[in-house]
């Protein structure tokens, strides 16, 4: 699921953004909407889908509520993966001087069709490119970890980040599982409310213990009854 969120006060170019999303959309096998604000503010991102992948089309006033609304984003949010692109008149943004991962800055008052829709498609491939692996950031750190090195993922207790178990070491990711969820494949389960495994990377089942075993030596104990039946049945090969 992709939102498109759309911050603008003329109905004109909000019409001409929403055409050409569509134009591009047409090409892809993707579910998607569009959220639409007339001015910036950081109560607007309580309205969005937190498993959603997130475009934001700003349109830049040089105040400093779209100011605030990235830096809010990026730095208060943690979020690292949604795609930003300001549009602006006569002068470039200032903050896109600033390291807060600005796709693009598109100028108004040009003919910026051919460049919106050449930023949607490269952030198209970013959201093609997910099932290779889970690429993210963290603490303003860009983190790149193949699926097939996952062995499970937790929610740490009491707190609003998750550490992913690997094959050879720890890593940390802000959010919750049913938002990480959405950056992996079908190989991963989440099998109850505090764990995402990658069924691969398992080795064995035992009912009466409700153990999970993985091939590195980690195991879990935490199998929700509801997801049982159909862990057995993947390790029957019968999913």
């Amino acid at each position: 699921m992709i939102e498109f969120i759309i911050i603008e006060d003329n109905l004109w170019y909000i019409n001409k953004y929403k055409l050409l999303i569509d134009r591009i959309m047409m090409n892809y096998d993707i579910e998607y909407d569009y959220i639409i604000f007339d001015k910036c503010s950081k109560q607007i991102l309580k309205l969005l889908k937190k498993e959603s992948f997130k475009i934001y089309l700003i349109n830049y006033k040089k105040s400093k509520q779209e100011d605030e609304l990235i830096r809010y984003i990026r730095e208060n949010k943690d979020d690292w993966q949604s795609l930003i692109v300001l549009f602006y008149i006569s002068n470039i943004p200032k903050v896109m001087k600033e390291n807060l991962f600005i796709m693009n800055a598109i100028d108004k008052t040009k003919k910026f069709e051919n460049e919106l829709l050449r930023s949607l498609q490269i952030c198209l491939k970013n959201y093609d490119q997910r099932p290779n692996t889970l690429r993210y950031y963290y603490k303003k750190v860009f983190y790149q970890i193949d699926y097939k090195d996952i062995v499970y993922i937790e929610k740490e207790p009491e707190n609003k980040r998750c550490i992913i178990k690997t094959i050879n070491q720890d890593y940390y990711i802000q959010g919750t599982l049913n938002k990480i969820q959405t950056l992996l494949d079908n190989r991963f389960f989440k099998c109850n409310k505090s764990y995402i495994i990658n069924k691969e990377q398992m080795s064995s089942y035992d009912k009466k213990t409700n153990i999970i075993k993985f091939r590195n030596g980690l195991e879990i104990t935490s199998l929700a009854r509801a997801k049982k039946r159909e862990l057995i049945n993947y390790l029957r090969c019968i999913n």
